[in-house]
């Protein structure tokens, strides 16, 4: 594919909310948008993608407000005579060369099947790449140009782990939870607290300042006024996530209970990273171990340097860093790759994003 007007669309759509940036191929910025969370297992297909539509419908009203062209393409109003207007939803955008979009849900193989047609029968662009939103964390964390090598875990609601080489190998993981052998993340990391910290409270388990700290985020005294809360609906369910910080600064206090929750999170950071490392046959070169997430780019120093220390020994040619970069630059950066852009474009990229 040729380069010259090229316009990109990328897309990162996580549980909470979705980045989007139209970019030019030489790796100018146009524009950028946010939608709310992208959730396709809970809602559908379709639905997920109709939430997200009327992000881009704002991307492209400030493209239109700033009067771009760009180069020779140019994003068409699909109710103009200009253009194409094939696709459902939003209507496609003319001059969208390429959709590159990291999207929570495309966890199986099928999964990712279904949100590439979802995708395609849009008419964003007139060529799609799906991946699951890890991967643009893996590429948001390499500098560069060229086919990717390294391995990314997230933490954030979740866990999950991918990995690359530049012949085209992956390593990957179902991330579904307890059903497919999942720990922690910022869900299962509040909900270990909670459930330490109720046995706390009513004698089934050991003391922990745990079933303090917890309610008293929440303006509670007990954690039995915490649990009825949260089981009636006054707190909503999503709202535990708020817990994972207080977890953190009890176990900095030096609480042996909320300790041990972080340290098992650090050693499922570490074995997945490894796993992914060794399916890739890198543990016997010096491979990057990118670590994402909100949980894991918190700066924790309990958390991220037991996994230091872990892949310290388990991979002790790997480079650990933690990626602040919003994800949304590694879906455009996938989409340099797949445009073939000049390597000026990346750092052009990369620059806009910090």
């Amino acid at each position: 594919m040729g380069v010259r007007g090229t316009v990109l669309l990328a897309v990162d759509a996580g549980n909470s909310k979705t980045d989007l940036a139209l970019v030019d191929a030489d790796g100018s910025v146009l524009v950028t948008a946010r939608g709310p969370g992208f959730r396709p297992q809970a809602v559908g297909v379709a639905a997920a993608f109709d939430a997200i539509a009327p992000a881009l419908e704002e991307a492209r009203a400030k493209a239109r407000a700033l009067g771009l062209p760009v180069g020779s393409a140019h994003l068409a109003d699909p109710d103009s005579d200009s253009g194409s207007s094939s696709g459902s939803g939003s209507g496609s955008v003319d001059g969208v060369a390429h959709v590159s979009a990291c999207l929570a849900g495309a966890d199986l193989p099928v999964e990712e099947e279904a949100l590439t047609e979802g995708l395609r029968a849009r008419g964003w662009g007139r060529t799609v790449e799906v991946r699951n939103d890890t991967f643009a964390i893996l590429r948001a964390g390499l500098v560069g140009s060229g086919p990717p090598l390294g391995v990314a875990v997230v933490c954030g609601a979740g866990i999950n782990c991918v990995g690359m080489r530049p012949d085209g190998r992956t390593a990957r993981f179902p991330a579904l939870g307890q059903l497919s052998g999942d720990w922690g993340g910022g869900g299962g990391l509040a909900a270990e607290a909670m459930w330490w910290a109720a046995r706390a409270e009513d004698g089934r388990g050991g003391p922990t300042a745990l079933a303090t700290a917890l309610p008293e985020h929440f303006g509670l005294t007990s954690m039995t006024e915490l649990i009825e809360a949260v089981h009636l609906g006054a707190i909503a369910p999503e709202r535990t996530h708020e817990l994972v910080p207080v977890l953190f600064a009890v176990a900095g206090a030096g609480d042996p209970a909320a300790r041990a929750l972080v340290e098992r999170q650090a050693d499922e950071v570490v074995a997945l990273a490894a796993v992914a490392l060794e399916r890739l046959d890198l543990l016997e070169e010096e491979a990057p171990v990118l670590l994402g997430g909100s949980v894991l780019a918190a700066g924790h120093a309990r958390l991220n340097d037991r996994v230091g220390a872990g892949l310290a020994e388990r991979a002790p040619l790997a480079r650990v860093s933690v990626v602040t970069a919003p994800p949304v630059l590694g879906a455009g950066l996938l989409g340099l790759d797949a445009i073939g852009a000049p390597a000026a474009a990346y750092g052009k990229l990369r620059a806009h994003f910090g």
